[in-house]
């Protein structure tokens, strides 16, 4: 190993790097595909104008990850995490994406995600620890 001094990363750091990873990857894309890099993020306001439910999600590629579906818990059972999902789904659709992937934990919705056609891909136990995490990915 050389005499190369290892730091922690500034904000602007790790802007590199991840730049850095972005070109690279970009290198290994078609063309078509190269560019297509999007954030899709949502919400839903209650009468009061409080964001009680939104969704956060990136369009990457040929597929859109959902990074983060939440809903106020005092609105749950009232359809608006369906609502956000099917709009980012009609989105990936009209995008022509070929699926839609994200991830969730035991304690969360695996099973409202399975309810609406998504798939395990991976499992991984204990993680966080006593819980498990999941991977899903819907085929559009």
């Amino acid at each position: 190993m050389s005499n190369h001094n290892l730091n922690s990363s500034t904000a602007e750091d790790s802007q590199y790097v991840r730049q850095q990873l972005i070109a690279y990857n970009a290198s290994h894309i078609s063309a078509e595909l190269r560019d297509r890099y999007e954030e899709l993020n949502f919400h839903v306001k209650n009468e009061a104008g409080e964001i009680v439910a939104g969704i956060l999600s990136t369009l990457c590629w040929n597929w859109i990850e959902i990074d983060i579906l939440w809903v106020n818990p005092d609105q749950r059972q009232q359809g608006f995490g369906s609502q956000l999902l099917l709009e980012v789904e009609q989105l990936a659709r009209a995008k022509q994406c070929d699926f839609v992937m994200l991830n969730t934990f035991s304690f969360q919705a695996p099973e409202f995600y399975k309810k609406h056609g998504y798939t395990i891909t991976t499992v991984i136990e204990n993680a966080p620890t006593g819980h498990t995490h999941y991977y899903f990915k819907k085929e559009l």
